[in-house]
């Protein structure tokens, strides 16, 4: 039991290890372009690259992923959010870019996670002596099971997270809208009074001349 515990947790250790992840949120402003940059020591690992505009104008942003060399590896006008993986062919750094140039005066607060993920260490699961291999591949199978698990969770998280500050956003310019036009309401009445008045004063005031 206790060596059943002890490869457990360096079953755990080591899958903590084998990925490296960067989560941030990062306020971009009116005609503001910023990168991020990931460096990739050997081939073959794959990057995961998500983001997700929370707030902010049309809640859209422009990105695009340049590898070394300069060479483009995928890019997107106004795309609201995105999931994507790929695999890093190219040992040297990766560059990550968010463009808001289009915007004129709108902020935009992107909530983005970039990580790289080495499957060929994955693969080099570490052992304890006299554990039996059957254990230890019931124990793999056990870890990679609640590894996407809590992968699904953080994903479904940061989608309900999305939709509820999109939602939020879309009640605040509602309210905005509906306050603003109940002031333009307010003071066409109040002009319409105001003419009202003014038409009948004329017309009282024409009669008396009539009259004399």
């Amino acid at each position: 039991m206790m060596h059943a515990a002890l490869l457990l947790s360096s079953l755990v250790a080591f899958f903590a290890t084998a990925v490296s992840s960067t989560a941030l949120t990062y306020k971009l402003a009116a005609h503001e372009k910023s990168c991020f940059f990931t460096s990739v020591e050997q081939r073959g690992p794959k990057v995961a690259f998500y983001f997700a505009v929370q707030s902010g104008g049309s809640f859209d942003i422009d990105y695009e992923v340049v590898g070394p060399g300069e060479k483009v590896i995928m890019d997107g006008t106004k795309e609201r959010q995105a999931d994507f993986v790929f695999t890093a062919n190219d040992v040297g750094e990766y560059r990550f870019c968010f463009n808001n140039e289009m915007s004129t005066f709108a902020e935009k607060i992107i909530d983005f996670e970039i990580a790289v993920e080495n499957e060929e260490s994955r693969a080099k699961i570490p052992s304890k002596q006299g554990t039996p291999p059957e254990q230890t591949s019931v124990l793999e199978e056990s870890i990679l099971k609640l590894s996407s698990q809590l992968s699904t969770i953080n994903r479904n998280q940061k989608y309900f997270r999305t939709r509820e500050n999109r939602n939020f956003s879309t009640v605040r310019s509602t309210e905005r809208r509906i306050f603003n036009f109940s002031i333009i309401e307010g003071c066409m009445m109040i002009t319409m009074a105001g003419l009202q008045v003014f038409i009948v004063r004329f017309f009282f005031q024409g009669a008396r001349k009539g009259y004399v």
